[in-house]
C-alpha cells in the first residue's frame, strides 16, 4: 500500500470516528444489527484468484463466478456475466461485466455504476467511456460493471429490496466490502463482487453515482484530497465542485481505499434521467484519467484548470420543519452567504409556514426536487469550506 494511501486512511479513521457522533450515526445505527449478526458468521474470503467459469451462458455470454482479467485474450473486448448472490428460488442475480483488455500490459482500471438502482446517468457515463475504447490500441485494462444492484435497477429504485426478514430496503452503498456469509442478500452480493471481481482486478477504481430520487445534485466529485493519487485523478475532471471528504464507512470507494486501491466517487446530477450535457463532462474527465495512467493515448481534454472549481470539505443540510409545498429561492451551484434565505414553504392554503436560511457561506450542491416535503426531509445541501458543526449531516444525498 502506498504511504500516501496509508496517510489518507489515518485521516479517514478520524473522520469515521467523528461521524459516529454526528449525522452519520443514524446510518450506522440502522446497520448495527446486521453488522453484529455478520460478525458471528464465518468471515468473507480474501480476494479470489483466477477465472472461474460456471459453464452457463446467458444471451450468448459466458458466466463467471470469479475473474482475473489477465486470463482474457489481449487486444479485445470481452462481455461476461458475473454470478452474484443466490435468490430464494435458487437462481442468481447476474451482473454485466465489460472488459477492454489492451494489447499491451499496463494499469487496470475499474469503472462501477448501478450501486444504486435509480442512477441512470452514471450507467450511461460508463457505457460511453467503454464505447470509446479500442483494446488494440490500449496498454492495460478497463473493466466496467454497470448494474451492481440488479434488483434495485429492475424497478429503478435506490435501495436493494430484501425479503430475508420481511420486506426491507437496503442501501447497498453502506454494505462494502460486504460479507459473503452475511445475513442479507445485499451484503453477500457485495462480498462476492468485491472479493471475486472488483478488488483482484483494480489498480484504481471509480464508482459513479447521481443524486437520489426526489433530490438533485450538481456535477461534483467526492474524493479524499489528502491522498495524492486520488487528488491527481479528481483534478482531471472539468466539473465545478469537489466535496473533499471521506464520508460514510461502507461506501464502495472507501472499501477500495481500505484495500490500498485509489478510488473516488463522481456525482452526476439528477436520478432517473440521462443528463447528456453533464455526462459529457464526466466522460471527458474519465478519459483524462485513463490517459493519465497510460491506458489510452492522445491529448488531454479539459480539466479542472479550465473551469472554476469550488472545493469544500463539509456539507450543511437544511431540513424541513413543516409539511407543504417548497419553493427554492436559489439554484444548484449558486453561491450563498450565511443568513441568506434559500427556500420558503406554503401549506394547502398557500400561506407561508416556514422560511429556510443558510447557516454557512458556500455553494448549493443539492436540492430537493420533489415539490412537497414533510418535516425531516432534506431540502438543501450547501457545500462549504469549514469542518462540520456538531450534529449536522455531511454527505449530500
Amino acid at each position: 500500500m502506498p504511504d500516501s494511501l496509508k496517510e489518507g486512511l489515518d485521516r479517514r479513521d478520524f473522520i469515521i470516528a467523528s461521524l459516529a457522533t454526528v449525522g452519520a450515526s443514524a446510518a450506522l445505527a440502522v446497520n448495527a444489527g446486521a453488522a453484529n449478526a455478520q460478525d458471528a458468521t464465518t468471515p468473507s474470503a480474501g480476494p479470489a484468484t483466477g477465472t472461474a467459469y460456471t459453464g452457463d451462458m446467458i444471451r450468448g455470454k459466458k458466466v463467471v463466478s470469479g475473474l482475473d482479467v489477465n486470463d482474457l485474450e489481449p487486444g479485445k473486448k470481452h462481455l461476461l456475466y458475473f454470478q452474484g448472490v443466490e435468490m430464494p428460488t435458487g437462481q442468481h442475480w447476474y451482473v454485466s461485466v465489460t472488459v477492454a483488455r489492451g494489447a499491451k500490459p499496463g494499469k487496470r482500471a475499474i469503472l462501477v455504476s448501478g450501486v444504486h438502482g435509480d442512477e441512470m446517468s452514471s450507467v450511461h457515463t460508463v457505457h460511453t467511456v467503454m464505447n470509446q475504447l479500442d483494446p488494440a490500441q490500449m496498454s492495460g485494462t478497463v473493466m466496467a460493471v454497470t448494474d451492481v444492484s440488479r434488483p434495485a435497477l429492475e424497478s429503478m429504485q435506490r435501495r436493494w429490496p430484501d425479503t430475508g426478514r420481511g420486506v426491507d430496503l437496503i442501501d447497498m452503498n453502506r454494505e462494502w466490502p460486504g460479507n459473503e456469509n452475511g445475513v442479507t442478500a445485499a451484503s453477500r452480493h457485495a462480498g462476492l463482487l468485491f472479493n471475486r471481481l472488483l478488488r483482484p482486478n483494480a489498480d484504481f477504481a471509480i464508482d459513479f453515482h447521481t443524486g437520489t430520487t426526489g433530490f438533485d445534485v450538481t456535477a461534483f466529485n467526492i474524493p479524499g484530497m489528502d491522498v495524492p493519487e486520488i487528488k491527481a485523478m479528481v483534478e482531471l475532471y472539468p466539473v465545478g465542485q469537489i466535496f473533499d471528504n471521506h464520508v460514510y464507512p461502507g461506501v464502495l470507494h472507501n472499501a477500495f481505499i481500505d484495500a490500498g486501491i485509489p478510488s473516488f466517487t463522481p456525482e452526476i446530477g439528477a436520478a432517473r434521467v440521462l443528463d447528456l450535457e453533464m455526462i459529457s463532462l464526466f466522460v471527458e474527465g474519465t478519459m483524462n484519467v485513463l490517459k493519465h495512467h497510460g491506458i489510452v493515448g492522445g491529448p488531454m481534454g479539459r480539466t479542472g484548470k479550465d473551469v472554476t472549481v469550488f472545493v469544500g470539505d463539509s456539507s450543511f443540510p437544511i431540513i424541513a420543519t413543516a409539511g407543504g409545498v417548497v419553493e427554492h429561492l436559489v439554484k444548484l451551484n449558486d453561491k450563498v452567504e450565511a443568513g441568506q434565505k434559500v427556500a420558503i414553504q406554503r401549506d394547502s392554503f398557500g400561506e407561508v409556514v416556514a422560511e429556510y436560511t443558510s447557516g454557512v457561506a458556500g455553494e448549493i450542491t443539492g436540492q430537493r426536487s420533489d415539490a412537497m416535503s414533510r418535516p425531516g426531509n432534506p431540502l438543501v445541501f450547501i457545500l462549504f469550506k469549514k469542518g462540520p458543526p456538531e450534529g449536522i449531516e455531511t454527505y449530500p444525498e
